[in-house]
Protein backbone atom coordinates (compact mmCIF):
# COMPACT_ATOMS: atom_id res chain seq x y z
CA UNK A 1 0.00 0.00 0.00
CA UNK A 2 2.82 2.38 0.71
CA UNK A 3 4.76 1.56 -2.33
CA UNK A 4 1.42 2.99 -4.25
CA UNK A 5 1.01 6.32 -2.55
CA UNK A 6 4.67 7.06 -2.69
CA UNK A 7 4.44 6.61 -6.30
CA UNK A 8 1.16 8.74 -6.76
CA UNK A 9 2.87 11.24 -4.63
CA UNK A 10 5.69 11.55 -6.52
CA UNK A 11 3.80 11.60 -9.75
CA UNK A 12 1.84 14.37 -7.87
CA UNK A 13 4.61 15.90 -6.97
CA UNK A 14 6.09 16.29 -10.45
CA UNK A 15 2.50 17.26 -12.15
CA UNK A 16 2.30 19.91 -9.67
CA UNK A 17 5.15 21.90 -10.77
CA UNK A 18 7.18 19.86 -7.83
CA UNK A 19 4.76 21.97 -5.22
CA UNK A 20 5.68 20.31 -1.81
CA UNK A 21 3.25 21.59 0.31
CA UNK A 22 0.24 20.21 -2.52
CA UNK A 23 1.85 16.53 -2.33
CA UNK A 24 2.13 16.90 1.51
CA UNK A 25 -1.62 17.32 2.01
CA UNK A 26 -2.38 14.59 -0.02
CA UNK A 27 0.05 12.22 1.65
CA UNK A 28 -1.69 13.55 5.29
CA UNK A 29 -5.14 12.48 3.28
CA UNK A 30 -3.84 9.18 1.97
CA UNK A 31 -1.97 7.88 5.42
CA UNK A 32 -5.52 8.84 7.03
CA UNK A 33 -7.22 6.92 4.70
CA UNK A 34 -4.52 3.92 4.75
CA UNK A 35 -4.65 3.75 8.55
CA UNK A 36 -8.45 3.49 9.19
CA UNK A 37 -8.68 1.06 6.12
CA UNK A 38 -5.70 -1.22 8.11
CA UNK A 39 -7.95 -0.64 11.24
CA UNK A 40 -10.64 -2.86 9.01
CA UNK A 41 -8.27 -5.49 8.55
CA UNK A 42 -8.30 -4.02 5.02
CA UNK A 43 -4.50 -4.23 3.70
CA UNK A 44 -4.86 -3.67 -0.76
CA UNK A 45 -6.85 -0.84 -2.12
CA UNK A 46 -8.42 -3.05 -4.52
CA UNK A 47 -10.42 -4.71 -1.54
CA UNK A 48 -12.14 -1.37 -0.58
CA UNK A 49 -16.11 -1.15 -1.54
CA UNK A 50 -18.74 1.26 -1.07
CA UNK A 51 -19.61 -0.03 2.59
CA UNK A 52 -15.66 0.54 3.53
CA UNK A 53 -15.73 4.45 1.98
CA UNK A 54 -19.17 5.34 3.45
CA UNK A 55 -17.95 3.82 6.84
CA UNK A 56 -14.86 6.32 6.32
CA UNK A 57 -16.62 9.22 5.69
CA UNK A 58 -18.56 7.95 9.17
CA UNK A 59 -15.25 7.88 10.97
CA UNK A 60 -13.64 11.19 9.21
CA UNK A 61 -17.09 13.26 10.43
CA UNK A 62 -16.19 13.62 14.16
CA UNK A 63 -12.96 14.57 15.01
CA UNK A 64 -11.06 13.48 18.10
CA UNK A 65 -12.27 16.55 20.12
CA UNK A 66 -15.74 15.27 19.43
CA UNK A 67 -16.35 18.50 16.75
CA UNK A 68 -17.60 17.99 13.27
CA UNK A 69 -15.63 18.50 10.85
CA UNK A 70 -15.99 20.80 7.99
CA UNK A 71 -18.20 19.96 5.19
CA UNK A 72 -15.33 21.57 2.97
CA UNK A 73 -12.49 19.50 5.21
CA UNK A 74 -14.61 16.29 4.29
CA UNK A 75 -14.90 17.21 0.28
CA UNK A 76 -11.19 17.36 0.10
CA UNK A 77 -10.31 14.29 1.72
CA UNK A 78 -12.44 11.89 -0.92
CA UNK A 79 -10.93 14.41 -3.33
CA UNK A 80 -7.76 13.32 -2.79
CA UNK A 81 -8.68 9.73 -2.38
CA UNK A 82 -10.64 9.79 -5.79
CA UNK A 83 -7.48 11.88 -7.59
CA UNK A 84 -5.44 8.65 -5.78
CA UNK A 85 -8.36 6.13 -7.75
CA UNK A 86 -7.78 7.82 -10.70
CA UNK A 87 -4.14 7.02 -10.57
CA UNK A 88 -4.42 3.68 -9.81
CA UNK A 89 -6.69 2.95 -12.67
CA UNK A 90 -4.45 4.44 -15.12
CA UNK A 91 -1.04 3.49 -14.23
CA UNK A 92 -2.20 0.55 -11.93
CA UNK A 93 -4.25 -1.23 -14.32
CA UNK A 94 -6.37 -1.80 -11.28
CA UNK A 95 -9.45 -0.63 -12.96
CA UNK A 96 -11.84 0.28 -10.05
CA UNK A 97 -14.62 2.19 -10.52
CA UNK A 98 -15.60 2.33 -6.12
CA UNK A 99 -15.58 6.15 -5.76
CA UNK A 100 -18.07 6.41 -9.10
CA UNK A 101 -20.61 5.14 -6.66
CA UNK A 102 -19.58 7.46 -3.64
CA UNK A 103 -21.87 10.66 -4.15
CA UNK A 104 -19.98 14.14 -4.28
CA UNK A 105 -19.83 16.06 -0.74
CA UNK A 106 -20.18 19.52 -2.56
CA UNK A 107 -18.90 22.53 0.44
CA UNK A 108 -22.10 23.95 0.26
CA UNK A 109 -23.67 20.12 1.27
CA UNK A 110 -24.27 20.16 5.26
CA UNK A 111 -23.87 16.51 6.44
CA UNK A 112 -26.51 15.36 8.27
CA UNK A 113 -25.64 15.30 12.17
CA UNK A 114 -27.67 12.65 13.86
CA UNK A 115 -27.92 9.89 16.70
CA UNK A 116 -27.83 6.79 16.96
CA UNK A 117 -31.00 4.73 17.24
CA UNK A 118 -29.86 3.59 21.48
CA UNK A 119 -29.37 7.75 22.08
CA UNK A 120 -33.05 8.10 20.34
CA UNK A 121 -34.03 5.74 22.87
CA UNK A 122 -32.24 6.81 25.94
CA UNK A 123 -33.38 10.53 25.05
CA UNK A 124 -37.02 9.28 25.31
CA UNK A 125 -37.30 6.88 28.09
CA UNK A 126 -35.71 8.99 30.22
CA UNK A 127 -38.78 11.28 30.87
CA UNK A 128 -40.54 11.20 34.08
CA UNK A 129 -43.90 10.51 32.40
CA UNK A 130 -45.98 10.90 35.54
CA UNK A 131 -45.14 14.40 35.35
CA UNK A 132 -47.40 16.06 32.71
CA UNK A 133 -44.83 18.69 31.31
CA UNK A 134 -42.61 15.61 30.66
CA UNK A 135 -45.09 13.12 29.37
CA UNK A 136 -45.80 16.08 26.74
CA UNK A 137 -42.33 16.43 25.84
CA UNK A 138 -41.50 12.71 25.69
CA UNK A 139 -44.67 12.56 23.25
CA UNK A 140 -43.79 15.57 21.46
CA UNK A 141 -40.25 14.60 20.83
CA UNK A 142 -41.30 10.92 19.68
CA UNK A 143 -43.42 12.34 17.35
CA UNK A 144 -40.74 14.45 15.77
CA UNK A 145 -38.18 11.19 15.61
CA UNK A 146 -42.02 8.94 14.48
CA UNK A 147 -42.66 10.93 11.69
CA UNK A 148 -39.36 12.59 10.91
CA UNK A 149 -41.08 16.18 11.08
CA UNK A 150 -39.34 19.63 10.87
CA UNK A 151 -39.68 21.63 13.80
CA UNK A 152 -41.88 24.21 11.96
CA UNK A 153 -44.14 21.29 10.94
CA UNK A 154 -44.21 19.72 14.82
CA UNK A 155 -45.31 23.32 16.13
CA UNK A 156 -48.10 23.79 13.47
CA UNK A 157 -49.43 20.50 13.93
CA UNK A 158 -52.98 20.14 14.96
CA UNK A 159 -55.62 17.52 16.08
CA UNK A 160 -57.07 17.21 12.87
CA UNK A 161 -54.14 16.51 10.87
CA UNK A 162 -53.86 13.14 13.14
CA UNK A 163 -55.79 10.18 12.14
CA UNK A 164 -55.34 8.26 15.18
CA UNK A 165 -57.19 4.86 14.26
CA UNK A 166 -55.20 5.01 10.61
CA UNK A 167 -51.84 5.75 12.11
CA UNK A 168 -51.70 8.55 10.02
CA UNK A 169 -50.32 12.47 9.94
CA UNK A 170 -50.78 14.57 7.19
CA UNK A 171 -48.09 17.17 6.92
CA UNK A 172 -47.79 20.61 5.56
CA UNK A 173 -45.04 21.00 4.97
CA UNK A 174 -42.31 23.53 2.74
CA UNK A 175 -44.11 25.18 -0.09
CA UNK A 176 -47.50 24.15 1.68
CA UNK A 177 -46.45 20.50 0.09
CA UNK A 178 -49.07 18.55 1.72
CA UNK A 179 -47.46 14.23 2.80
CA UNK A 180 -49.23 11.39 4.68
CA UNK A 181 -46.29 10.35 7.13
CA UNK A 182 -47.35 7.08 9.11
CA UNK A 183 -46.54 6.38 13.05
CA UNK A 184 -45.73 3.22 14.70
CA UNK A 185 -48.36 1.01 16.45
CA UNK A 186 -49.17 1.44 20.44
CA UNK A 187 -48.13 5.63 19.54
CA UNK A 188 -51.52 6.61 19.11
CA UNK A 189 -52.68 5.07 22.38
CA UNK A 190 -49.72 8.10 23.88
CA UNK A 191 -51.28 10.67 21.67
CA UNK A 192 -54.92 9.89 22.87
CA UNK A 193 -53.53 9.29 26.67
CA UNK A 194 -52.02 13.12 25.89
CA UNK A 195 -54.70 15.00 24.86
CA UNK A 196 -56.65 13.42 27.46
CA UNK A 197 -54.51 13.86 30.80
CA UNK A 198 -52.70 17.29 29.38
CA UNK A 199 -53.96 19.27 26.32
CA UNK A 200 -57.73 19.26 27.17
CA UNK A 201 -57.26 21.08 30.44
CA UNK A 202 -55.00 24.13 29.39
CA UNK A 203 -55.03 23.76 25.57
CA UNK A 204 -56.22 27.23 24.16
CA UNK A 205 -55.57 26.88 20.43
CA UNK A 206 -55.85 23.66 18.15
CA UNK A 207 -52.06 23.24 17.96
CA UNK A 208 -51.36 19.99 19.04
CA UNK A 209 -48.23 20.43 21.65
CA UNK A 210 -48.77 23.66 23.92
CA UNK A 211 -47.17 25.50 26.62
CA UNK A 212 -48.33 25.69 30.54
CA UNK A 213 -50.46 28.60 29.47
CA UNK A 214 -52.02 26.78 26.94
CA UNK A 215 -50.77 28.48 23.38
CA UNK A 216 -48.65 26.56 20.70
CA UNK A 217 -44.96 26.00 21.42
CA UNK A 218 -42.50 28.08 19.12
CA UNK A 219 -39.56 26.46 17.41
CA UNK A 220 -37.27 28.05 19.75
CA UNK A 221 -39.31 26.68 22.39
CA UNK A 222 -39.20 22.90 21.37
CA UNK A 223 -34.85 23.52 20.68
CA UNK A 224 -34.86 24.71 24.57
CA UNK A 225 -37.00 21.77 25.96
CA UNK A 226 -34.81 19.71 23.78
CA UNK A 227 -31.68 20.85 25.27
CA UNK A 228 -32.55 20.96 28.20
CA UNK A 229 -33.52 17.56 28.73
CA UNK A 230 -30.32 16.29 27.28
CA UNK A 231 -28.50 18.12 29.58
CA UNK A 232 -29.82 16.85 32.22
CA UNK A 233 -29.18 13.11 31.25
CA UNK A 234 -25.72 13.86 31.00
CA UNK A 235 -25.91 13.29 26.96
CA UNK A 236 -23.02 16.38 26.78
CA UNK A 237 -23.58 17.68 23.64
CA UNK A 238 -25.32 20.51 21.41
CA UNK A 239 -28.83 18.42 20.04
CA UNK A 240 -31.14 20.55 17.90
CA UNK A 241 -34.83 19.26 16.75
CA UNK A 242 -33.44 18.40 12.93
CA UNK A 243 -31.19 15.90 14.63
CA UNK A 244 -34.12 13.75 14.98
CA UNK A 245 -35.18 14.76 11.29
CA UNK A 246 -31.82 13.39 10.34
CA UNK A 247 -31.68 10.28 13.06
CA UNK A 248 -35.43 9.40 10.99
CA UNK A 249 -34.23 9.17 7.39
CA UNK A 250 -30.69 7.48 8.35
CA UNK A 251 -31.98 4.60 10.48
CA UNK A 252 -35.16 4.51 7.98
CA UNK A 253 -32.32 3.65 5.39
CA UNK A 254 -30.44 1.62 7.60
CA UNK A 255 -32.57 -0.93 8.05
CA UNK A 256 -33.63 -1.18 4.18
CA UNK A 257 -35.96 1.45 3.60
CA UNK A 258 -36.09 2.26 -0.31
CA UNK A 259 -34.33 5.54 -0.68
CA UNK A 260 -37.64 7.46 -3.08
CA UNK A 261 -40.04 5.79 0.05
CA UNK A 262 -37.63 8.04 2.29
CA UNK A 263 -37.85 10.22 0.30
CA UNK A 264 -41.49 10.98 0.21
CA UNK A 265 -41.45 10.81 4.05
CA UNK A 266 -39.39 13.49 4.45
CA UNK A 267 -40.92 15.41 1.69
CA UNK A 268 -38.11 16.25 -0.52
CA UNK A 269 -39.20 17.28 -4.26
CA UNK A 270 -35.59 16.24 -5.21
CA UNK A 271 -33.55 12.67 -4.55
CA UNK A 272 -30.86 14.27 -4.37
CA UNK A 273 -31.17 15.43 -1.04
CA UNK A 274 -32.16 12.56 0.53
CA UNK A 275 -29.27 11.00 -0.83
CA UNK A 276 -26.76 12.84 1.79
CA UNK A 277 -28.27 11.00 3.94
CA UNK A 278 -26.65 7.36 2.43
CA UNK A 279 -23.54 8.43 3.91
CA UNK A 280 -24.49 6.70 7.23
CA UNK A 281 -27.21 4.30 5.89
CA UNK A 282 -25.27 1.64 3.40
CA UNK A 283 -24.15 -0.18 6.27
CA UNK A 284 -26.39 -3.31 6.15
CA UNK A 285 -27.03 -3.23 2.27
CA UNK A 286 -24.98 -6.47 1.77
CA UNK A 287 -26.25 -7.67 5.09
CA UNK A 288 -29.91 -7.32 3.65
CA UNK A 289 -28.47 -9.03 0.28
CA UNK A 290 -26.78 -11.70 1.75
CA UNK A 291 -30.23 -12.55 3.40
CA UNK A 292 -32.77 -12.55 1.28
CA UNK A 293 -31.50 -13.07 -2.36
CA UNK A 294 -31.45 -16.91 -3.20
CA UNK A 295 -27.96 -17.31 -4.77
CA UNK A 296 -26.44 -15.55 -1.59
CA UNK A 297 -28.52 -17.73 0.51
CA UNK A 298 -27.50 -21.12 -1.35
CA UNK A 299 -24.07 -20.24 -1.27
Amino acid sequence: MDEWIERFLDYIYRKNSQSLQTKEAYQRDLMQFKSFLLSQSIDSFENVDRLVLLDYVVHIRTLEDGSQAKDSTIARKLSSIRSFYRYLNEYGGMGISVMDSLPSFKKNKTIPEFLFASEIQHFLNSYDTQKPDEFRDQTMFTMLYACGLRVSELTQLKWENINLNERMVRVLGKGNKERIVPFFKGFEKQLKSYKVQYWQHIAKTDFVFVSKKGSGLTSRGVQYLMQKHADEIDMNMKVHPHMFRHSFATHLLDNGADIRVVQELLGHSSLSTTQIYTHVSMNRIKEAYQQAHPLERNA
